[in-house]
C-alpha cells in the first residue's frame, strides 16, 4: 500500500465523504478531493471506471477531475494501463502530515514504551465526524496480537477507544451523537450515558468484545491546554492473555496518557 494511502490525512478526508450524504459533495473541489481519496485509499492502482463506481461521479467528471490531480502530482497515471495511483507529491505531502502531525509527534514516543513495557499493540485515536478514527498504530511483536487498522472506524459508541472520546466531548455534541447513533434504544442510551459518567470520574474507559470478539482494551484520553481533547491511546489485547494483568495495564495506559497530555498543556 502506498504512503499516501496510510497517510491520516487522507483517512481523515476519507471519514468525511465516508459519513457524507453523497448528495452533499456537489462542489467541485469536495468532487476533486472525493476522486483523490478513492485513489489514495484504494491500495493498488484502480481504472477511472471504478473510481466513477465508487464516488457514483459520471465517468466524465472523474477524468475531469484526474486532470489537476495529475497536473499536480497529487495522483499518476501508469503509461500502459491507464490506472491511477498516489502521486509523488501525494505521497510527499503524506509523509509530511503523518510525520510532522503535532498530536501523533507528542504522542509516539509514550505509545513506543508502552508498546515496549506491556508486550501489547496499542494505538492512537481520535473523533472525527461522529466516529472514531485511528491515526496511528503500534503493534504488538507476539504472534498472537490485537491490531486496529489505520483508518478504520466505528460509531463513537461502541468500544473503550470510541467511549473515551465520546465521554470528554461536549455536553450537547455527546447528547446528539449517543441519540443519534443509538435511535430507538432506550435502555442502550441510558446505560451508555451512566458508564459515561463513570469513565469521567475515572479518567479511563475499559472494554471486552465490544468492537471485536475476545479483544480486551482500555483507553486513556489526552487533552491539550485547558483540558481540550485531543485523542486517546488504546492498548488492546487479547482478552485471555490479559485476564490476570488489568490492573497493571489500566495503570499503565492512564500514566502514558498524562505525560502526553502534559506535553501537550504548551500547545
Amino acid at each position: 500500500m502506498s504512503s499516501l494511502a496510510a497517510s491520516p490525512l487522507i483517512f481523515l478526508l476519507s471519514f468525511v465523504f465516508k459519513t457524507m450524504d453523497t448528495t452533499e459533495a456537489h462542489s467541485v473541489s469536495e468532487r476533486v478531493l472525493q476522486v483523490l481519496v478513492t485513489v489514495a485509499r484504494h491500495g493498488r492502482p484502480i481504472a477511472a471506471r471504478e473510481i466513477a463506481a465508487q464516488t457514483s461521479l459520471p465517468l466524465s467528471t472523474v477524468y475531469r477531475h484526474l486532470v489537476p490531480l495529475k497536473k499536480w502530482g497529487l495522483v499518476q497515471e501508469h503509461a500502459h494501463e491507464a490506472l491511477y495511483e498516489p502521486g509523488p507529491v501525494g505521497v510527499q505531502l503524506a509523509w509530511g502530515f503523518d510525520h510532522n502531525s503535532h498530536l501523533v509527534t507528542q504522542a509516539r514516543e509514550e505509545i513506543d514504551a508502552l508498546v515496549q513495557r506491556t508486550g501489547e499493540t496499542v494505538g492512537l485515536l481520535v473523533a472525527a465526524n461522529g466516529q472514531v478514527v485511528c491515526l496511528d498504530m503500534h503493534e504488538s511483536e507476539q504472534s498472537l496480537r490485537c491490531s486496529f487498522a489505520k483508518g478504520r472506524a466505528h460509531p463513537l459508541v461502541h468500544g473503550a477507544s470510541a467511549k473515551a472520546l465520546l465521554s470528554f466531548l461536549p455536553q450537547a455534541t455527546r447528547d446528539s451523537l449517543i441519540g443519534r447513533q443509538l435511535a430507538g434504544q432506550p435502555v442502550a442510551q441510558e446505560r451508555l450515558v451512566a458508564q459515561v459518567e463513570e469513565i469521567r470520574k475515572q479518567r479511563y474507559a475499559v472494554s471486552e468484545s465490544e468492537v471485536d470478539f475476545g479483544v480486551w482494551g482500555v483507553s486513556a484520553p489526552v487533552f491539550a491546554a485547558k483540558e481540550r481533547l485531543e485523542g486517546t491511546i488504546t492498548l488492546m489485547a487479547p482478552a485471555v492473555r490479559v485476564a490476570q494483568r488489568h490492573e497493571e495495564l489500566i495503570r499503565l495506559t492512564v500514566a502514558a496518557a498524562e505525560r502526553i497530555s502534559n506535553r501537550l498543556q504548551y500547545f
